[in-house]
């Protein structure tokens, strides 16, 4: 473990009772060892994203104060995927999912390592992540590609719609 820094993970999902599995998700990063849940954004409705042809998915942000190095905390990320029903084996990439949970930021790391890279390399480009992201962490700076707020300005987001509760 090592000193406490921020992380905001991304949790969406577009099969079964979403809802549910993201809370029970946030409910199991809470419980991390050396972790802590700092804030979680409200959920939103959001067009399926590279592969299109499938439900709309319902998407929010983690903020965690955590002693887990990246790598730690991806294990952890996947270990309550399959917890909540994810298969990673087979089906289309992008396709439909229980549970997706995404190592977005980890305070201001940079990693290219096999099956790890931070920030995460589609945050700047997805709306999806970027609204619910935003909500909680306003001025958020992504590393290498500066302002989320400007990031964000440049994408489509007429079709993300807030849930209400």
């Amino acid at each position: 473990m090592t000193v406490p820094v921020v992380a905001f993970v991304g949790l969406g999902g577009n099969l079964g009772e979403v809802a549910a599995t993201l809370r029970t998700a946030t409910d199991a990063l809470s419980r991390l060892p050396g972790t802590r849940l700092l804030r979680a954004s409200g959920l939103y409705r959001t067009p399926a994203w590279g592969l299109e042809q499938q439900p709309d998915f319902i998407n929010g942000v983690v903020a965690l104060e955590t002693r887990l190095d990246p790598r730690e905390l991806l294990d952890e990320l996947l270990r309550i995927e399959r917890e909540c029903g994810r298969e990673r084996t087979g089906g289309p990439r992008w396709g439909p999912r229980t549970l997706d949970l995404d190592l977005l930021l980890h305070g201001d790391a940079v990693v290219d390592q096999p099956g790890l890279r931070l920030p995460h390399p589609h945050l700047h480009e997805r709306a999806f992540a970027l609204v619910p992201l935003l909500e909680i962490a306003a001025d958020i700076l992504i590393p290498g590609q500066g302002s989320a707020r400007d990031a964000l300005s440049r994408l489509e987001t007429s079709a993300i719609e807030a849930l209400e509760g």
